[in-house]
């Protein structure tokens, strides 16, 4: 059953992190209840929100209401928890930060972990995403993702960097295959990039609350509408599927809000 699901998902175009995360929430209802029905389902909904945070509660919810429409039984579906929304985004790396970090890895010659810094900060491509770039996708200028219902999202890359990446690969005689590797010379994991992202924290006196894959997406997303003030462009490029979820974007962090304050206030 957890196969023909896997299944269902993947011939939806499913994101391969929403698909594992979809498919753990049946198994792990199955290893709470052994029957589904509507009490089992509600029992199991208030053993989430007592143990995890509203947002895994509702990924958690999201996937068992994903599998009650694949079984057609939509009418046992659950309410998702509400979600108090902050008026601040946290743990977005600064242009400062981000600038150090990549200025000191190109400054150590540690060129491949430069461009994955780059090309976070750069496309704003999630790093599910970005580990499917390959070195075609850098000599056209973007890449496409093809997202639920067979939606296409552009990923573009801008010229400097594509211009950048390609001499670099240049001197590496790569012309072809995926664009960030691991020591073994195969894809890199999403994993391998954001432990290997916390080490670079570490090694540069970085807070490592800041350094992780989606930091670097924020950052995308906060220089882009300060330098161009389109929101609905945004969101297409974010690949979000509505344009409320990309209004946070328009809040400033709460490290930004500080600093306003201690200048501002002088009563």
């Amino acid at each position: 059953m957890d196969n023909q699901f896997d299944a269902h998902l993947r011939q939806n175009n499913m994101a391969e992190n929403s698909i594992i995360a979809y498919t753990y929430a049946v198994k792990n209802f199955y290893e709470h209840y052994s029957t589904l029905n509507k009490r089992n389902l509600t029992l199991y909904k208030t053993y989430l929100m007592e143990t995890f945070k509203p947002k895994t509660v509702n990924l958690r919810i999201i996937g068992l209401n994903k599998y009650l429409d694949y079984i057609e039984k939509s009418k046992l579906k659950l309410k998702q928890v509400k979600i108090q929304q902050k008026t601040f985004l946290e743990n977005v790396i600064s242009n400062a930060d981000y600038n150090y970090l990549k200025n000191r890895l190109k400054k150590d010659n540690n060129m491949e972990w430069y461009f994955v810094v780059r090309f976070l900060a750069a496309t704003g491509a999630r790093v599910s995403e970005l580990i499917q770039m390959k070195v075609e996708h850098v000599q056209m200028g973007y890449f496409d993702i093809y997202g639920k219902g067979g939606k296409l999202r552009r990923i573009y890359i801008p010229q400097r960097l594509s211009e950048e990446c390609i001499s670099w690969l240049n001197t590496k005689g790569r012309q072809s295959g995926f664009l960030f590797l691991n020591y073994k010379g195969e894809r890199i994991t999403t994993r391998g990039i954001s432990r290997q992202l916390k080490s670079f924290a570490e090694k540069y006196g970085i807070n490592p609350s800041v350094i992780y894959p989606h930091s670097f997406r924020h950052r995308f997303a906060k220089n882009f509408l300060e330098k161009f003030n389109d929101i609905a462009l945004l969101a297409d490029l974010m690949g979000h599927e509505s344009i409320e979820t990309t209004r946070i974007y328009l809040r400033r962090t709460s490290t930004e809000q500080h600093d306003i304050v201690n200048k501002i206030i002088t009563w």
